[in-house]
């Protein structure tokens, strides 16, 4: 389907306008809407938040007398056609006459999967699919994994030297990274739904584990610690009471004793798996619980059985100019690793942006068929 140049542009600006809800409509799609009447932007809108009015409906009452008859409305993802915690999308358009409606990518969703497109073009209105739509998909990448798979999609990420290490032989680690990078993790748990960690990183570190930045953001993660061998103590900050009014802190064990954790939100009994929890059971649980994204910060040991178990979805490695040595030093993706380089983790994608003085590299993981 050829699209125009003035095509190009409007949905460019959908697609920055759905960027705004980034961290704030979990477990909604990031989605952004303009509408356009005689070559002019009459109305433009964002999903603002769960529970608020979808995009479309933002840019409609954005519009002169919300009046869009004859209009194009551009929309970064199918509207929906069913009864979530707002009306349908469709519907709307419909009762509002639109001439054409150009929808990025259609909505991967079960409940609308088309549904949407077809309600329009029932009621005579032209609408056209696929409009830049890789660039909506790779916007929408944590919403596609979850309502595809109920499971979250999960970012593995570090700060290493350039050989590797996350820490020296001490265990050493303040700071591999600079202030700018540090910055850019706390900007990644405000957009994603919780934090991964494996308790001996909790135990040497005593992280807060929250999301700090200049503007507070609108939330804050769900702790998740996993507790394979019971190093958890009552008195980490995680389980402080000031950390706790900010999210819950949940911890993944395969203990049935509710002893060890007094003072966890949830404890999570999960089977077993190498090296400690079952990283597949753990990630089916959390998705049953609403857990869309999740933040797997390390340690090593946590990062290799992620790996292992073929649930990372993406790469996000954080890479200092310095390098640390040493065969004791800590790497960041211990265990056994692979046995000959074709059992290497393949990755797709790869990318290099500098980040202050630190760069950060970003993959995605290429899953086979058994993954």
């Amino acid at each position: 389907m050829a699209f125009s140049e003035a095509d190009l542009t409007y949905m460019r600006r959908a697609l920055d306008l759905a960027r705004k809800g980034r961290g704030r409509v979990s477990p909604n799609p990031m989605v952004g809407c303009v509408i356009v009447r005689d070559h002019r932007i009459i109305g433009e809108g964002w999903h603002e938040g769960t529970g608020l009015p979808h995009a479309e409906v933002n840019a409609v009452r954005a519009c002169p007398n919300e009046n869009i008859e004859g209009a194009t409305v551009y929309v970064t993802l199918e509207p929906c056609a069913h009864y979530g915690k707002t009306p349908p999308c469709a519907d709307f358009l419909v009762a509002h006459r639109p001439a054409r409606v150009v929808c990025a990518m259609s909505d991967p969703n079960p409940l609308v999967s088309g549904r949407g497109i077809e309600r329009l073009r029932a009621a005579g209105i032209t609408v056209e699919c696929g409009l830049l739509e890789t660039e909506a998909r790779k916007l929408n990448e944590i919403f596609i994994k979850f309502i595809s798979t109920g499971r979250p999609f999960v970012v593995a990420k570090c700060a290493m030297s350039l050989d590797g290490k996350i820490a020296t032989r001490t265990g050493h680690s303040r700071w591999v990274t600079g202030e700018v990078a540090r910055l850019r993790t706390h900007e990644m748990r405000a957009e994603l739904d919780a934090i991964l960690v494996g308790s001996r990183t909790v135990m040497l570190d005593n992280p807060a584990l929250t999301a700090r930045l200049p503007v507070p953001p609108p939330r804050q993660p769900v702790r998740v610690i996993l507790d394979g061998d019971d190093y958890l103590g009552p008195s980490l900050k995680i389980f402080s009471p000031e950390v706790r009014a900010l999210a819950p802190t949940w911890v993944a064990t395969v203990k049935d004793e509710t002893r060890h954790y007094p003072d966890a939100d949830a404890i999570l009994r999960l089977p077993r798996g190498r090296g400690g929890v079952d990283m597949k059971a753990l990630m089916d649980t959390l998705g049953e619980r609403g857990i869309t994204s999740i933040l797997i910060e390390g340690g090593g040991q946590t990062l290799a059985s992620a790996f292992e178990a073929g649930v990372v979805d993406k790469v996000c490695f954080f890479i200092a100019p310095m390098i640390i040595g040493g065969r004791d030093a800590v790497t960041a993706v211990e265990g056994e690793g692979a046995a000959s380089v074709d059992d290497a983790v393949p990755l797709r994608d790869l990318t290099f942006t500098p980040v202050g003085n630190d760069w950060l590299a970003e993959a995605y993981v290429v899953h086979g068929e058994s993954a």
